[in-house]
C-alpha cells in the first residue's frame, strides 16, 4: 500500500510508486502547501527544465485543505501550458499519438486543483491502458501506518533525488538527460514502453 498526493501531471517517481504498489491511496485531507508539485509539473523545454504552474486562489492567512483550493481561471494558463508542451514535444516520437486524448485537460474549465489533477491521472492511465483504481484518505495523519508514505515526493523544494535509467529525450543533445520530469516527458518519448520502464525502476523515498 502506498500513500501519495494527487499532483499535476505527476513526475516519474510518482508513477513508479503508483505502478509498483498493490493498493494506491491518495491523500485528500491535507492542508495546501505552496511551491509543491500539487500545482506544478516540470517538462524538458528547448532551454532545459521548464516548470508549468497552475495559478491558484490561495491566502496564507486562511489555510485551506488542498481539495478546496480553487484554480484562478482568469489567467489563460491552459492554452499557455498546451503551447509549452507543443513547443517541447511536437518532434517527440509519440506526441501526436497521445495529445488528442489529453486535450480535455486544456479545453475544459476545472474548479479545483485536485479535481483537475485527478482528471490528469485518469487520462494518463487511459493512455497507458491501465486501470485507475485507488482509494482516498478520510482523515489526515502525519505518520502513515502500515503504508509506504510517498507523500514527500510532492515536495519540490526538498526534492528526493532519483537515479532513474536514462531514456532518449528531445533536447538531450543540448542539456543531457534530465531525471524525474513529468510523466508526459516519458510518455511522449517512450510511448507504449512507458509501463515497462516505470516497473523496472527503483524508487528512493
Amino acid at each position: 500500500m502506498s500513500l501519495l498526493h494527487p499532483t499535476y501531471f505527476p513526475n516519474v517517481a510518482h508513477f513508479v510508486a503508483m505502478l509498483t504498489t498493490t493498493d494506491l491511496v491518495f491523500e485528500v485531507c491535507d492542508n495546501y502547501q505552496k511551491q509543491t508539485y500539487r500545482n506544478r509539473t516540470s517538462i524538458y523545454g528547448a532551454n532545459g527544465k521548464l516548470d508549468l504552474n497552475i495559478p491558484v486562489i490561495y491566502s496564507q492567512k486562511n489555510r485551506q485543505i488542498f481539495k478546496d483550493v480553487k484554480i484562478f481561471n482568469e489567467e489563460n494558463w491552459q492554452s499557455q501550458h498546451l503551447k509549452s508542451l507543443e513547443s517541447a514535444y511536437r518532434t517527440s516520437p509519440f506526441y501526436e499519438f497521445y495529445i488528442d486524448d489529453l486535450m480535455p485537460l486544456f479545453t475544459s474549465e476545472f474548479d479545483t486543483v485536485m479535481a483537475f489533477n485527478f482528471k490528469c491521472l485518469e487520462l494518463i492511465f487511459e493512455c497507458l491502458q491501465l486501470p485507475f483504481e485507488y482509494t482516498v484518505t478520510k482523515t489526515f495523519d502525519i505518520k502513515a501506518i502500515e503504508t509506504i508514505d510517498a507523500r514527500p515526493l510532492a515536495n519540490s523544494r526538498k526534492e528526493i533525488l532519483q537515479n532513474f535509467t536514462p531514456y532518449a529525450q528531445v533536447f538531450d543533445d543540448k542539456h543531457g538527460f534530465l531525471n524525474n520530469l513529468s510523466i508526459l516527458d516519458l510518455l511522449f518519448n517512450e510511448g507504449p514502453n512507458t509501463e515497462l520502464y516505470l516497473k523496472s525502476q527503483t524508487l528512493n523515498l
